[in-house]
């Protein structure tokens, strides 16, 4: 369970403010771009926003016209026109409110919809080393989580923005136009509301940001505790763990604290802003009523106004909360869709569909580090045949998967790494899924997926028929389990292919690697985990998976590699020995020592199978890869 560290950049604290106001603008920006696509809606909801909007910013005026008219002079016929039109308005208002809200809340599910399937679209694009400096729980939660933020400021806050703004400026209209120097005294207080809003702004920007980073740092945590769980129980690690969870998980609940403590204050603000405004247009409109310059309806309107006016802002000052909680994880998810993906083919990539592969692979001078400077393999020269099966065994960190990983292209060689070809053609000119579908992986550990027996054998052929499916379990002697599964084939699995053995995972993999026919074969120490009641079983199922193809097995038990074709032996990333185990013996190197020392550790003798087949016999491991 390790967990990648990332290299952190400390800025001064200007420059880094700076940093933070200059990419928070630039994810705003993006945000509302993905808008664009939905002007024909954007501007029916505009319709109904301002119909809302003018029906707000009328009724206060309306109120002062009653007081001044039909009040006044004591006129009940006028008085019951006027409470008529204003509820007419407040109708009025209701109903183009609820479509201004179903509408924005429906555009910005589509914008979500496509948020998420970018999101799973650019995953699949992905390059491998892309996945190896990242915890995959963090990556989940910025599917998750992070989408969610922007879930609640979109569907909820957004529409109450969208329309506070509009019902904001309708207001500030009506009271220039009722009154225009008891509108600017209301206005007095705007400069004191924008300091306030900034200061508590910018400080709410970084708050907010570092709870959408230790929120993925929880779910990392928690995703990589689930998986280990095993390793977790075996080391007696729970104890231990446990406070690791709760130190990472007071981080997260201590900067969810702050930033609600920090954008909480603008509220409170605001409020404190709406009574300090209401004194002063009292005060000096009483005035100017009492110097008979002001009709007292008309201050009572600026009353309701100021009311109104703050309203919107302190409904603002919530959304606002939501705002920056949003653009902090619409950040993180940006951060993921401006990964670069797989290096595309180039335009003269060949298609090897119709094209007979024979199946030579052959490696000249290659050498490859996954950082720059830092070479894990130095000038790999080797040719496998066609149908050859290899062996490539080795101490840990020889290079051995590295190696088998270059071939399906899972990482680049680099210019001047030499390079790989396959029946005479260099990899990189071949398409990369032209390439893999050539190349079938099994690995120690296989991934079954959550879905039926049949999906799962499927999998890399969704459109085989149930009679190849079948024949596939048959050809691998996996039937012999799968028909006595509650459901046979349409047994639904649980992902990772809990309630069966390893070596029925094992089997399964063996039959999903059958069914797509590969030219080439890969087994990374796809065996060494068997347990002996599936042993005969996986013996005959080798013999039908490596039949005819070009075959590389990586294996840790050199007992299961004595009648391969060809062995390779690598330490520190080179090939030190090659050849078949006979010579490998005689010439008593690296391979013979390391035999020799399994062997004395063998607790029974190695079970050998048919030539070019890895044995099966289970022994000690002296060394790992």
């Amino acid at each position: 369970m390790t967990a990648a560290r990332a290299q952190t950049v400390v800025l001064p604290a200007d420059e880094a403010e700076a940093d933070i106001v200059r990419d928070r603008s630039r994810t705003a920006r993006r945000l509302v771009g993905e808008l664009r696509g939905f002007r024909p809606q954007l501007l029916a909801t505009g319709g109904w926003i301002l119909i809302s909007s003018a029906t707000q910013a009328a009724t206060p005026a309306l109120i002062g016209q009653a007081i001044d008219g039909p009040i006044t002079d004591g006129d009940s016929g006028g008085l019951l026109t006027y409470t008529i039109i204003l509820v007419a308005l407040a109708l009025i208002g209701g109903v183009a409110t609820r479509f201004q809200v179903v509408r924005v809340g429906t555009i910005g599910q589509r914008v979500l919809q496509g948020f998420r399937q970018r999101l799973f679209d650019h995953f699949q694009r992905l390059p491998l080393k892309f996945f190896g400096s990242r915890p995959i729980g963090d990556l989940v939660s910025r599917v998750s989580s992070d989408v969610d933020t922007i879930n609640q400021f979109i569907s909820q806050g957004l529409s109450q923005a969208i329309g506070q703004v509009f019902g904001l400026f309708a207001t500030m209209i009506a009271m220039v136009i009722l009154d225009w120097r008891m509108a600017l005294v209301s206005f007095a207080i705007i400069p004191v509301l924008g300091l306030a809003t900034s200061i508590v702004s910018r400080r709410a920007r970084i708050a907010y940001r570092l709870t959408r980073q230790t929120t993925g740092a929880v779910t990392a945590s928690l995703q990589e505790e689930i998986s280990g769980i095993r390793e977790t129980q075996a080391f007696n690690r729970a104890t231990f763990n446990i406070g690791q969870f709760r130190a990472r998980n007071r981080e997260n609940y201590v900067a969810n604290v702050d930033a609600v403590r920090i954008s909480s204050a603008l509220a409170p603000a605001v409020d404190l802003l709406s009574t300090v405004a209401t004194g002063i247009v009292l005060a000096y409109g009483g005035w100017q009523v009492y110097r008979g310059d002001l009709e007292l309806g008309t201050l009572a309107a600026f009353l309701l106004y100021v009311q109104t006016f703050f309203r919107p802002i302190q409904l603002l000052s919530q959304v606002y909360t939501q705002a920056q909680s949003s653009l902090a994880g619409a950040e993180r998810i940006y951060n993921i869709l401006d990964s670069p993906a797989e290096e595309p083919d180039p335009a003269t990539a060949v298609d090897l569909a119709g094209t007979r592969v024979e199946g030579e692979l052959r490696f000249e001078n290659v050498t490859f580090g996954y950082e720059p400077g830092r070479d894990i393999l130095h000038g790999i020269d080797v040719t496998i045949r066609p149908g050859q099966t290899v062996a490539i065994v080795g101490p840990t960190g020889a290079g051995k998967t590295t190696l088998v990983n270059l071939i399906p292209r899972f990482y680049e060689l680099p210019d001047g790494g030499g390079r790989i070809t396959l029946d005479g053609r260099d990899t990189r000119g071949i398409r990369k899924d032209s390439l893999r579908s050539q190349i079938a992986l099994v690995l120690q550990e296989p991934f079954l997926f959550a879905g039926t027996v049949r999906d799962n054998i499927a999998y890399g052929r969704p459109d085989a028929t149930p009679e190849e499916i079948e024949a596939a379990a048959v050809a691998v002697q996996a039937d012999t389990f799968i028909t006595e599964l509650p459901e046979g084939y349409e047994t639904v699995l649980e992902e990772g292919g809990g309630g069966l053995s390893e070596g029925q995972r094992q089997l399964l993999a063996f039959a999903r690697a059958v069914l797509v026919d590969p030219r080439i074969l890969i087994l990374d120490e796809a065996t060494s985990r068997i347990d002996t009641r599936t042993e005969a079983l996986i013996q005959t199922a080798l013999q039908t998976l490596l039949s005819g193809r070009t075959s590389i097995v990586i294996a840790h038990r050199l007992s299961t590699v004595r009648n391969a074709d060809l062995i390779l032996v690598m330490s520190d990333g080179r090939i030190v020995e090659q050849g078949r185990h006979e010579e490998l013996i005689r010439l008593d190197g690296l391979y013979a020592t390391l035999y020799n020392r399994q062997m004395r550790d063998t607790k029974r003798p190695p079970v050998t199978i048919a030539k070019g087949i890895p044995s099966m016999g289970r022994t000690t491991p002296a060394f790992e890869g």
